[in-house]
């Protein structure tokens, strides 16, 4: 029987812990195969593995996993220097010599990230990463950007990312495909302006790694268990300084919440049933993994026993479970791969 793939995305603005829970997956799933869609190095993912840190931009996240193919779909940008660094970074979990990259990326030159930079309204009215990925894009549309198969430093890396992955599926394998940012940031369905340059949802995810939606078979979307986002933007029932004074968990919350790529202060609210309600439907949900409970609720600290969660925490999963009509199956109770409550059914994602 063909198996099909799993898709894991974003549910609102990035920063939902993706990198930690696809970082699970590889490891619970061992799939053959971990390929990253999305927009490109303006997106990190924190993966903690070998009891260190390690903040991701262009490598997928399922790098743990050493017998995993890893490939970037045609759909991302590219950025050599940061990419050559991240396969160095990581030469430990031999990345070099499994890393795919699609030879039609579009490739982020020097002159991308200095008009980044250099445009007012980008820098301090959208505030975005500077990594010059909206510019790419631009370029990318006017059909001028170079391609990953221009930049002789690729050349060894180089993959038809499309086929390697269909083959794949029709064989058998297991194949884990990785969003980055969140459906709120979309510039089609987000809080525009405020956007990446790209969509984000699960259907463009699949655009870019270059398969259809007949071949994947869960769509897995990650909400912290409240929101954070980080650079300029409306953000619904926002936690004002003088509520996070007052709250001891607010506090704490607030003193974690940092961008990885930026580095930046995110901001911090309540979870938004309306929101989270949209990115489901857009996103065409079947499970949702849901992160940082361990913050909101810290008596569940590394709980790895649904039945053992407080009552307010069940009581909590239970109400997003019921308002949004999809099953919480994966919960996060802290930064470590074991800090897992997976209630999945034995078939796992395929």
């Amino acid at each position: 029987m063909i198996k099909k793939a799993a898709v894991i995305v974003g549910g609102a603005f990035g920063d939902e812990g993706k990198g930690k829970m696809i970082s699970y997956l590889c490891k619970k799933d061992k799939p053959d195969i971990v390929v990253r869609g999305g927009v490109g190095p303006n997106a990190g993912h924190t993966v903690i593995a070998k009891g260190k840190r390690y903040g991701t931009r262009q490598v997928p996240s399922g790098f743990p996993n050493e017998n995993a193919r890893l490939l970037i779909g045609a759909g991302v940008l590219v950025n050599p220097e940061v990419l050559l660094g991240e396969v160095e970074k990581l030469k430990e979990f031999n990345v070099n010599s499994r890393l795919g990259v699609d030879y039609r990326c579009t490739i982020i030159e020097e002159e991308h990230k200095k008009r980044d930079s250099k445009s007012a309204y980008l820098r301090e009215k959208v505030m975005t990463t500077g990594t010059g990925c909206g510019p790419a894009n631009e370029d990318r549309v006017k059909r001028i950007a170079k391609r990953a198969e221009d930049i002789p430093e690729l050349k060894k890396y180089l993959a038809d990312v499309s086929l390697e992955v269909n083959c794949a599926i029709d064989s058998g394998k297991n194949v884990l495909i990785e969003g980055t940012q969140g459906l709120s940031l979309s510039v089609y369905y987000g809080t525009y302006p405020y956007v990446t340059s790209k969509d984000t949802s699960s259907s463009a995810i699949l655009s870019d790694v270059g398969i259809g939606p007949t071949k994947v078979s869960e769509v897995i979307v990650v909400f912290k268990s409240y929101l954070s986002r980080v650079g300029g933007g409306y953000l619904e029932g926002e936690i004002s300084d003088e509520e996070i004074k007052k709250s001891e968990i607010w506090k704490k919350i607030h003193e974690l919440e940092r961008g990885t790529v930026t580095g930046r202060q995110r901001r911090v609210a309540k979870f938004n049933f309306k929101l989270a309600k949209n990115s489901v439907m857009i996103n065409g949900a079947t499970q949702i993994a849901l992160t940082c409970l361990d913050l909101l609720f810290p008596e569940c600290s590394k709980i790895t026993d649904y039945e053992k969660l407080s009552g307010d925490a069940k009581k909590y999963m239970k109400n997003i479970e019921k308002k949004l009509g999809v099953p919480v199956t994966l919960i996060s109770t802290g930064p470590e791969l074991e800090s897992t409550i997976d209630r999945r059914k034995p078939e796992k994602f395929n």
